[in-house]
């Protein structure tokens, strides 16, 4: 049986044209995941890059709460928020918060477009989704817990 883990996505307003481009680039790799989103990030994911996702509130109104009592929960295995160090943001707590959680929980959450380029290509990341699981970017395929090879396994293309 294939499971299906599931990511959490959020995006500062600043840096919402930059996960639009992330997530269209990934959007294979991200298609295998069971996608939670801030609302207009979950709104753009869905409509800009045909991707299916679970809208939370935004950020602001308890979003980001909501995301980390998930985390919490045991129901998100990775965070991507792609965090905007720019701006300041009225809800920092509920950010601080986040962060707080996905530490406590060990969850691992990425801030940058580079960080997340490391999650996705990890092989970690795909632990327990079966052999069927494709980790484009890193030209890997998921050989069982934390062990990959690249280029697939020996004899298979």
């Amino acid at each position: 049986m294939t499971l299906r883990p599931s990511l959490a996505v959020i995006a500062h307003d600043g840096k919402k044209t930059d996960l639009v481009a992330y997530a269209t680039y990934n959007r294979a790799v991200l298609a295998q995941f069971d996608l939670y989103a801030t609302a207009t990030t979950g709104r753009l994911l869905r409509e800009k890059v045909g991707l299916e996702v679970t809208t939370l509130l935004s950020g602001p109104l308890g979003g980001d709460a909501q995301i980390a009592a998930m985390v919490a929960e045991g129901k998100i295995r990775a965070v991507l928020f792609f965090v905007d160090p720019l701006s300041a943001h009225p809800h920092d707590p509920d950010i601080r918060t986040l962060l707080r959680v996905c530490n406590v929980h060990n969850i691992p959450i990425a801030t940058t477009l580079a960080a997340a380029d490391l999650f996705l290509t990890s092989p970690l990341l795909y632990v327990g989704m079966g052999e069927e699981a494709d980790v484009v970017e890193a030209g890997t395929e998921v050989m069982g817990v934390g062990v990959a090879q690249p280029g697939g396994a020996p004899g298979r293309p």
